[in-house]
């Protein structure tokens, strides 16, 4: 999305210096960063949060990734350079959303790629088809270095503008859900694919499973008959109750927020239900961890304007079982 691509060039820049120096100290006041994802790992005693940061070589823009560390959600050292995309790779440029799971005792990098790669003409209105796609690294240690798989090449298709992939495990089975981009929908997606045992590459064709409209709360933007729709920060969760809820990110009335989807059938192929109101207004793209003292938190940043103006929000979450219940910011 353009919200994201203007912020992340400035902030990859002004990053660059910042991840070859040596690790500071800051709060989440000092971070400037989109999409946070909080990786708690209890053995360490550590959090690591996630953000896009590129690096520049002779002349050329690469996409990244840095992390910081912490003990204590308030306190954060870093940035760690856990991440930089291959020169050979199929997409090398802008990282967006980069999240991380362990899974079978490595970790992942689930990381959406930016090029400036035009396949088609734009609909009237719509920004350029810039190929974008998410694309999955692993390593054995959550710091990194992340590495391709052989291809080096995304898991999400590429004739499509998707971002925004995230893991969900069932029966063993591995899945991605990712977001197909209003910018070439106009009514995004919400889309699933398989994915082998290994992660390494996606198995058979993905499947929608909602579109952006399908919630009350979605409002859209542009004018009737035109009107577009975003689907942002897919996050699965299920609940203690057993149900399948998934948190993902649009607009309502213009001011970016985070609604639920419930499946139906507790799997995630769904059908999908969604829920009549967001449980956050003004901060998106949302993940959900729960700290070394047992509570559940949620982690977006707020608010949604470019600029650096956003950073990184935790609130404690209370789970009611058939949805979830923002509590105060932690502090």
């Amino acid at each position: 999305m353009l919200k994201k691509l203007s912020l992340f060039v400035a902030t990859s820049v002004a990053m660059v210096g910042m991840a070859f120096a040596q690790p500071k100290t800051y709060t989440l006041d000092d971070i400037n960063i989109r999409d946070p994802y909080i990786m708690p790992v209890e053995k360490e005693g550590v959090y690591y949060m996630y953000a896009s940061s590129g690096v520049s070589e002779n002349g050329k823009f690469y996409g990244g990734v840095v992390a910081y560390k912490s003990r204590d959600l308030k306190t954060w050292e870093g940035p760690i350079r856990v991440f930089e995309v291959p020169h050979d790779n199929y997409l090398t440029g802008n990282v967006w959303a980069p999240e991380v799971h362990k899974y079978k005792g490595k970790y992942y990098l689930f990381a959406t790629l930016n090029s400036d790669v035009r396949w088609k003409a734009p609909k009237q209105g719509h920004p350029a088809y810039n190929h974008r796609a998410t694309q999955i690294f692993w390593s054995k240690s959550p710091e990194g270095p992340f590495l391709p798989f052989e291809g080096k090449a995304p898991h999400t298709p590429l004739d499509e503008m998707c971002l925004d992939g995230t893991l969900w495990v069932e029966n063993g089975t591995p899945y991605m859900v990712f977001c197909h981009e209003w910018v070439e929908v106009a009514d995004g997606e919400m889309d699933l694919v398989e994915l082998k045992r290994d992660l390494s590459a996606p198995v058979g064709t993905p499947q929608r499973l909602f579109c952006a409209s399908a919630a009350e709360w979605s409002t859209g933007g542009g004018k009737e008959g035109s009107k577009t729709y975003v689907t942002d920060g897919c996050f699965l969760y299920r609940s203690k109750t057993g149900k399948l809820l998934m948190m993902w990110s649009s607009f309502k009335d213009g001011i970016y927020a985070v609604g639920l989807a419930e499946s139906d059938t507790g799997k995630i192929i769904g059908p999908w239900r969604q829920q009549k109101e967001p449980i956050f207004i003004n901060g998106g793209h949302s993940m959900l961890f729960t700290d070394f003292e047992g509570r559940l938190c949620l982690v977006l940043h707020s608010p949604n304007s470019p600029g650096g103006k956003e950073r990184a929000k935790i609130f404690e979450v209370e789970d009611l079982g058939h949805t979830l219940r923002v509590k105060g910011e932690l502090k």
